[in-house]
């Protein structure tokens, strides 16, 4: 007993000994890192857009070339001579989410795309990497990055979108950055703005793991004025000049709110405590829209605001697949590979998932999601997930967050 106590004792000053530290290789400051993604289904292709530098990191300190969940695509920077990867993170995409249409068959189109890594002391490799929905790399692009590059835009001088703290965290060193954005508010709606930031919180912790972990966010609201009132509508005829040019009938689908401009959606954020992104959109019509590790966009003024805006958050912070069916053309996901989302499984590699909710009789499968009738399955008949009306998310839906949650704060 006492060798299993000094291995376990040596083990954990091995680790602590040789775990990558933050300071090794970073700053604390923020490199933006602008990307194109463009192609059609047939080829797609990465490149550099432009390098920009602000205040501050507000991202992870720890795990840092570890991510809880794959997503569609990773970001990774690792050192140029040893190759050792010494940051990672996850994401998806409008883009590849774009590629699954009709529209993609025949037509090439461009979409912006944004990430943030922690400010390197040496130059460093960033690869960019995307997966298909056979969890296949399907384009891939690396380049060099050296911190001293006179062309790394910096933004220290420039003026910041002013912003107000509504929720700070217990320890701000070690929690969940969010903030929300203003669009489709002019100057004079800004308390309505930060009204419906109130609800939106209110609504996000009456939810679990959230409500228990509350201390672990740290939330700020943006007051971005926009010149109109609302967002665009195409279906209608109806486009506003917003300050990041939100609109509905993304792929022509009549309730997924968007918005395109990813770069000046950071803009915006420039010089803020910020990493994951609630955009709040001044509508009554019913929409939004969420990708992993992007951002979220939800319509406030209607009777479905509060389930949407927590709907879309597990999403974006998430990475939670939605549970429900809408049509079953144009799949992404087959039954020869697994979703990378923790709360769908084809069955295909289920390990990891919520073997331990079945195990104790909590959970099992029900057949249907990820937009698909037959051939995706979740751990119950209803989650927050799968209907606006379900009042909180599925015990497998709660484990998942709260690892995540965990990943991220411990």
């Amino acid at each position: 007993m006492k060798k299993l106590l000094v291995i376990s004792v040596l083990l954990s000053v091995f680790t602590q000994i040789y775990a990558q530290r933050f300071e090794d290789y970073f700053i604390d400051r923020t490199l933006r890192i602008d990307y194109t993604f463009a192609g059609n289904q047939t080829a797609q292709n990465i490149y550099v857009d432009e390098l920009v530098s602000t205040p501050r990191w507000f991202g992870k300190r720890q795990r840092l070339s570890e991510v809880p969940l794959k997503g569609n695509g990773q970001i990774i920077v690792s050192c140029p001579d040893s190759h050792k990867v010494i940051y990672r993170n996850s994401f998806s995409t409008l883009f590849q989410e774009w590629l699954t249409t009709n529209e993609a068959k025949h037509t090439q189109k461009s979409f912006e795309n944004v990430f943030l890594v922690p400010f390197p002391k040496q130059p460093v490799d960033i690869t960019i990497e995307l997966y298909d929905y056979h969890n296949r790399t399907n384009a891939k692009m690396t380049h060099r990055v050296d911190p001293k590059d006179i062309l790394i835009r910096n933004t220290d001088s420039i003026g910041h979108t002013p912003y107000r703290t509504l929720l700070q965290a217990t320890d701000t060193n070690r929690c969940i950055h969010i903030a929300f954005v203003a669009e489709g508010y002019q100057a004079h709606e800004m308390d309505t703005y930060l009204n419906d930031c109130r609800i939106a919180i209110e609504s996000l912790f009456q939810h679990e793991p959230f409500k228990h972990l509350k201390g672990r966010f740290n939330i700020i609201a943006v007051e971005s004025p926009s010149i109109d009132s609302g967002t665009s509508e195409p279906n209608k005829g109806i486009w506003k000049n917003t300050v990041l040019g939100s609109h509905f009938d993304t792929f022509y689908s009549n309730r997924y709110l968007t918005t395109l401009h990813l770069k000046k959606l950071h803009d915006v954020l420039s010089g803020t405590p910020y990493e994951h992104i609630i955009v709040l959109v001044n509508t009554e019509r019913y929409g939004g829209g969420g990708i992993y590790n992007s951002y979220n966009l939800t319509y406030t003024h209607g009777r479905y605001f509060r389930p949407v805006v927590v709907h879309e958050f597990g999403h974006s912070f998430g990475g939670l697949g939605d549970e429900y069916p809408y049509g079953d053309d144009d799949p992404m996901y087959f039954a020869d590979t697994e979703p990378w989302e923790p709360n769908l499984t084809t069955k295909h590699d289920f390990k990891g998932k919520w073997e331990n909710l079945i195990r104790e009789g909590k959970a099992g499968f029900v057949e249907g999601g990820g937009y698909l009738t037959k051939g995706v399955w979740r751990g119950f008949e209803n989650c927050r997930m799968r209907t606006n009306e379900e009042p909180e998310f599925c015990l497998v839906c709660q484990q998942a967050i709260q690892n995540l949650i965990d990943f991220y704060t411990k």
